[in-house]
């Protein structure tokens, strides 16, 4: 679903994210440092225990990994960090997929596979101003490049259209285990549908 504000989050929509707060500090989009494993996932009222159950155990079976961030790229009006190397996050990506052909990236907008993986550092500027507004950007925060995460989990959040808030939080290399609550509720930003607004105005 796509319009000219790009295509809005519904109430129920969930997502599977992984979380670098390691970048927090370089983003200037009302969301936390992130990268977006899949979007949309299924709907909250499928996400049952058993669903539950089926992710914790297939992230189990992956081992955690480093990721680094070393520079900047840039779709129309987006400013990102590519994470290197990208091999371990499309293995999730797959896996997901493969059990749940039904869950389509990004609705399908970007392709039957998406976008690369990355991790957005701004999207608010329109055509005419982001190329310039992008230049400043990176020369102010190149100096804190590369940036090393070490990823040991994926989260599932969920959104009531408006807010998306962690639901749960599956382990990397871990015995799989109901997946525990979140330590922390993700902050009152909309993660990932002012990023999807962004990417939709693609030219």
């Amino acid at each position: 679903m796509s319009n000219e504000d790009g295509w809005p989050d519904m109430p129920g929509d969930t997502a599977l994210t992984i979380r670098i707060p390691e970048a927090d500090a370089f983003v200037r989009a009302p969301f936390p440092a992130h990268i977006t494993v899949l979007y949309p996932f299924l709907p909250a009222a499928r996400i049952t225990p058993e669903v539950h159950a089926e992710l914790a155990a297939l992230f189990a079976d992956r081992d955690p990994f480093d990721l680094t961030f070393a520079e900047f790229r840039r779709y129309p009006g987006v400013l990102y960090l590519p994470p290197a190397p990208e091999d371990p996050v499309r293995a999730l990506t797959r896996a997901v997929r493969e059990r749940w052909p039904e869950a389509v990236p990004y609705r399908g907008v970007f392709g039957p596979e998406g976008l690369d993986p990355h991790l957005t550092l701004a999207n608010d500027e329109g055509p005419e101003t982001y190329e310039r507004a992008y230049d400043a950007l990176e020369r102010e925060l190149r100096p804190m490049l590369p940036v090393t995460a070490r990823v040991d989990s994926v989260r599932l959040i969920v959104t009531n259209g408006r807010v998306w808030e962690d639901s749960a939080v599956y382990g990397l290399g871990r015995s799989p285990a109901p997946p525990a609550p979140p330590t922390q509720p993700a902050p009152p930003a909309q993660v990932l549908r002012a990023e999807s607004t962004a990417l939709s105005r693609r030219t």
